[in-house]
């Protein structure tokens, strides 16, 4: 079964790139073999989202049974890709496709739509309603689906999606209806009828399940048409259809204060949310009987709980997760905290176990395991037979090679703090005396977790070590940690940056004269900006698609209506100047390379252009090179593959190293 399935995956895979690239860069920058998969509701087949060629992807249909695949649906177009794609019955799919659209008036626009298929390929349609000639707007997003209707046999699902209001000029039909609303949408006939009209101010929706809408949220805009600060979020008890008030959410540039709901239990009667308890998020339940009891579900000391562990149609509760030096799972489900015990002695090489999907009565479960040196695969459980069967791996490409192991290690910050952090050395070396890079991850409000990392593994298998620091202002350690935030709190951010840089040296692991950073997103901010406040200590930069000047980055939010969020992220003050790299590129004396896609959304491609300007005209060094057509996460296996080799090629010249062997 695996090996056929594999076998069709990587024949739709991207060609061997057209630029001699060398083995270890096409492996390593190859895309991931799944970017999403789903479960049939019979437990028999599985849709998986591959990447094509280029930066292209299709949805396959497989059957567990034969291994029998077959393409569905197939996005190809530049700056567009396939999100998700999910089941309605065992003969439909509904799928997600972004694209992102230059426009004339606000440059770069990202919007959705969902397309419902059969699994076959035939009778493809679009979900998401189309805009009329009478539409006095345009909706980015084309809806979400928040309830699958597990009971429903016909593919019926609930959507939340804004209604547009339309024109009345020389038409008796137009709606003047408009706001965030949910229907009731046949998959197949596309018959849909209105659940929840649509409110101005209503954000989101989230149901018991069960197809009733339990819990809504709103919030207010201000004079400019901008967002509000304040959530309130509303609840309805059992049988009644009056929205009573449960809390409120403050907003403030990237903290949010007050119970967020997640979802709901049926039979319990709660609402699950994430809530600050101490300085730390913790899971809580919420009773929706209108008592307004509230229970601390799950609360981990020194670590923030983030994630909700669901499974089924009906997205059942069953425990919850957190990170500290890896990742742990606490299942309040006893036959899935059982099946997780079961499960370590059955995979004892792949800790990271995550529940991908259900069939519909559970009984058969689709998995993911993976490690530090193992990419991940996945595998379908079924609990009757107790069978463990291995699906496909999420990288095949990389089977014949020998990847490092990361390990755990803890950096003293300037001020005494500890900062923890990953070090990944290549395979076989005694960690001595290594060209070393320095990794900060993007965000800023983000971490890295111990895990398979496609970059660091390349560098890795290069020769170098790397380490990651989750310097503060990352998240997953609480708010005294998180501080302002990696823009409003920079010189904390950076300065534990450079400490892990020095740590580095002060161990051995690196000589002074082979030290380099490499970031990505923030991360490539954190590595220009470490040049500017430490110029003599890394002898390298590299950054992709990195932010470089805070009052640009400012400005392109002005047109949307996050704009307040993001001001109050980056503050005001002469933090922002001094904290914006492209504004003080003479301090900066290590050479710079640049990487940045044109369609690039979160981060415009003028922030590197700005940035290679202004170190051009300071006589430094630097070069950027541009990709066209692509976005923030450059999803191209050849053009991954051609940046790796850039990179290894210039730290080795900048660092006086060999070339590759």
């Amino acid at each position: 079964m695996s090996k056929r399935m594999i076998a069709v995956l990587l024949a739709c895979a991207p060609a061997a790139p057209l630029h001699a690239a060398s083995d270890a860069a096409t492996r390593f920058g190859a895309r991931e073999n799944v970017g999403q998969i789903s479960l049939s509701p019979d437990g028999k087949h599985v849709a998986v989202i591959g990447p094509t060629k280029g930066a292209g992807s299709a949805v396959f249909v497989a059957s567990l049974e034969t291994g029998d695949l077959k393409p569905v649906l197939t996005v190809d177009a530049a700056l567009q890709r396939l999100t998700d794609c999910h089941w309605t019955t065992n003969t439909r799919l509904v799928c997600r496709a972004y694209t992102i659209n230059n426009t004339s008036v606000v440059g770069l626009l990202g919007y959705t739509r969902l397309v419902a298929v059969d699994a076959d390929g035939k009778n493809q349609q679009q979900l998401s309603l189309r805009k009329t000639d009478r539409a006095l707007g345009f909706a980015l997003g084309g809806g979400d689906i928040i309830d699958w209707q597990a009971d429903s046999a016909n593919g019926s699902v609930l959507m939340a999606r804004a209604y547009v209001a339309e024109t009345n000029t020389g038409s008796l039909a137009a709606s003047t209806r408009q706001g965030y609303g949910v229907d009731r949408v046949d998959t197949v006939t596309l018959k849909r009828t209105t659940v929840e009209p649509p409110r101005d101010g209503a954000i989101a929706y989230i149901t018991d399940g069960r197809g009733n809408v339990r819990i809504m949220e709103t919030r207010g805009t201000d004079n400019d048409g901008y967002r509000g600060n304040t959530i309130r979020v509303l609840y309805r008890t059992k049988g009644n259809r009056d929205w009573r008030l449960l809390n409120t959410i403050t907003i403030s540039g990237s903290v949010s204060t007050g119970f967020e709901p997640v979802a709901i239990d049926s039979d319990r009667d709660v609402v699950y949310g994430f809530d600050s308890v101490g300085g730390f998020q913790t899971l809580v339940a919420m009773s929706l009987d209108g008592s307004m009891k509230r229970e601390t579900v799950l609360a981990k000391p020194g670590a923030d709980v983030d994630t909700l562990v669901q499974v089924g149609r009906q997205n059942r509760v069953v425990g919850a997760g957190f990170a500290t030096d890896r990742r742990e799972t606490h299942y309040f489900d006893p036959q899935f905290k059982a099946l997780a015990t079961a499960l370590a002695k059955a995979i004892p090489g792949l800790p990271l176990v995550n529940i991908v999907d259900a069939s519909a009565d559970e009984s058969k479960l689709l998995l993911f395991a993976g490690s530090d040196i193992d990419p991940g695969r996945y595998y379908l459980f079924d609990k009757a037979t107790r069978h463990l069967g291995e699906v496909l791996p999420q990288r095949p490409q990389l089977a014949e090679i020998k990847l490092a192991t990361v390990k755990p290690v803890s950096i003293p910050g300037a001020d005494g703090t500890a900062i923890p952090a990953y070090l990944t050395l290549p395979p076989g070396s005694d960690g001595k005396g290594l060209p070393a890079i320095v990794m900060p991850h993007g965000g800023p409000d983000a971490r890295d977790e111990w895990g398979f990392d496609w970059l660091a593994q390349f560098f890795a298998n290069r020769g170098y070590a790397v380490l990651q620091p989750n310097f503060r202002g990352s998240t997953g350690y609480g708010s005294a940690f998180f501080k302002d935030n990696g823009f409003k709190s920079w010189p904390t951010a950076i300065g534990d940056v450079n400490d892990s840089g020095r740590w580095l040296i002060k161990q051995g692991i690196a000589s002074s004269d082979k030290l380099a950073i490499v970031g990505w997103s923030y991360g490539g901010y954190a590595a220009l900006q470490s040049g500017v406040v430490d110029p003599a200590l890394f002898k390298a930069i590299v950054a992709v698609a990195p932010v470089t000047d805070l009052e640009s980055l400012r400005g392109e939010f002005t047109d949307f209506t996050s704009f307040p969020q993001v001001d109050a992220q980056i503050g005001r003050g002469p933090h922002v100047v001094a904290g914006s790299p492209a504004q003080r590129a003479q301090r900066i004396t290590a050479p710079v390379l640049l990487f940045h896609g044109d369609g690039d959304r979160n981060v415009s491609v003028n922030e590197s252009r700005l940035m290679a300007s202004r170190l051009r005209a300071a006589n430094k060094k630097v070069e950027l090179i541009e990709y066209h057509n692509l976005d923030h996460q450059l999803d191209d296996s050849d053009v991954r593959a051609a940046m790796l080799d850039r990179m290894d090629g210039f730290l080795r010249t900048t660092m006086g190293m060999p070339p590759a062997p």
